[in-house]
């Protein structure tokens, strides 16, 4: 790291780097969880050393948080940022039926992120780790001139030649998800319009606190991925990251196959319901289009339905059937409540939208 920054937002010389590194990792982890998740070494040295196993493959996926273009110092707090930040890549281990093991992280600071705002997303940061039992072994840390970027790779297991993907639906198969969608994006919704409250007014209590939640802290459904490998009746998987649309649609190209999915058996949150019409927005775009709500979809034959279902039920974790694979030209096409059948755009962020 070179001209990090103090408390104050004053520049330290680049000795001090390694000081605060360990103020923000230094005994966050205990050394027997470190083991127990096979960190031979860990953080300082110049690469962390993880024993393997002969029975696994290992799963990489990295993610990054800009400041303005993910998140705003008005709609997050620093824990939430650092909480969040690993949650996202948790999600895509999840989506591939895997097992998150271990994290690097390497951020980026601008002077506005001082030592003391660095620490909270660090809280937040260890707070997910925790939560998912990964182990944080190491990454990178600079300065930045304006914006503080965030990006976290992680690394994760599955059994050998099982990992679910999304080219796996097939003809006469059920669509699910694991959730209900849209929450996210209403919640972010709901924060952005605190800029126009009275400071007197919190945003958490003009909308319904599941919503705020949804937003700020994400819950990967690790164990809904898990389930949906050990049974094996996960036939093609994906987290709904980008919106729902963007992620059936990403399944139906990678499988050469339409999905239907049909409006009434979406999952609607009683939340998301009376804050969409207290506001006069369409529910349904926040449920197709939205976003960050990183639960699953993804396929089943319809013969393990029920069994799938009841598994899920004995966990207490939500199952929905929402639509079928169908045999055509890849596409997402929706039931309307009327039971006509319109193309689905493959709406959802896009960092690089065209013109």
């Amino acid at each position: 790291m070179k001209g990090h920054y103090d408390e104050k937002g004053d520049a330290v010389p680049s000795q001090d780097e390694f000081a605060l590194i360990r103020d923000w990792n230094d005994g966050r982890q205990s050394e027997e969880f470190l083991d127990s998740a096979g960190i031979v070494l860990g953080i300082g040295d110049d690469a962390a050393v993880v024993s393997g196993a002969s029975d696994r493959e290992w799963l990489f996926a990295v993610d990054t948080m800009v400041e303005d273009v993910h998140f705003r110092d008005d709609t997050m707090g620093e824990a939430d940022v650092g909480y969040k930040a690993l949650a996202a890549n948790v999600s895509d281990i999840a989506a591939m039926g895997g097992v998150p093991r271990q994290a690097l992280v390497s951020i980026s600071a601008p002077p506005s992120w001082n030592g003391e705002r660095m620490k909270r997303l660090y809280d937040g940061l260890y707070e997910c780790a925790e939560r998912y039992g990964i182990a944080i072994i190491g990454g990178d840390t600079t300065s930045a001139p304006r914006q503080l970027v965030v990006s976290v790779t992680i690394i994760g297991t599955v059994e050998v030649g099982r990992a679910i993907r999304r080219n796996g639906a097939k003809p006469g198969q059920s669509v699910f998800v694991t959730g209900p969608t849209g929450l996210s994006a209403a919640g972010l919704h709901g924060l952005l319009k605190q800029r126009d409250r009275s400071k007197e007014t919190s945003v958490e209590e003009a909308i319904p606190q599941r919503l705020v939640l949804s937003h700020r802290r994400p819950a990967p459904s690790v164990r809904a991925g898990r389930i949906l490998l050990e049974t094996g009746w996960g036939s093609s998987l994906n987290d709904v990251s980008d919106g729902l649309a963007s992620e059936a649609w990403e399944i139906a190209e990678a499988s050469q196959a339409r999905l239907v999915l049909r409006e009434r058996a979406l999952p609607v949150s009683g939340d998301l319901a009376s804050y969409a019409g207290a506001q006069g927005v369409r529910l349904l775009d926040w449920m197709l289009y939205g976003g960050e709500d990183y639960v699953l979809i993804g396929t089943v034959d319809r013969i393990h339905e029920l069994a799938l279902k009841e598994r899920f039920r004995a966990e207490g974790l939500p199952l929905f059937i929402i639509g079928e694979v169908e045999s055509g030209t890849p596409e997402v096409v929706l039931e309307t409540a009327s039971g006509t059948r319109k193309p689905l755009r493959k709406g959802g962020y896009n960092h690089f939208p065209k013109g």
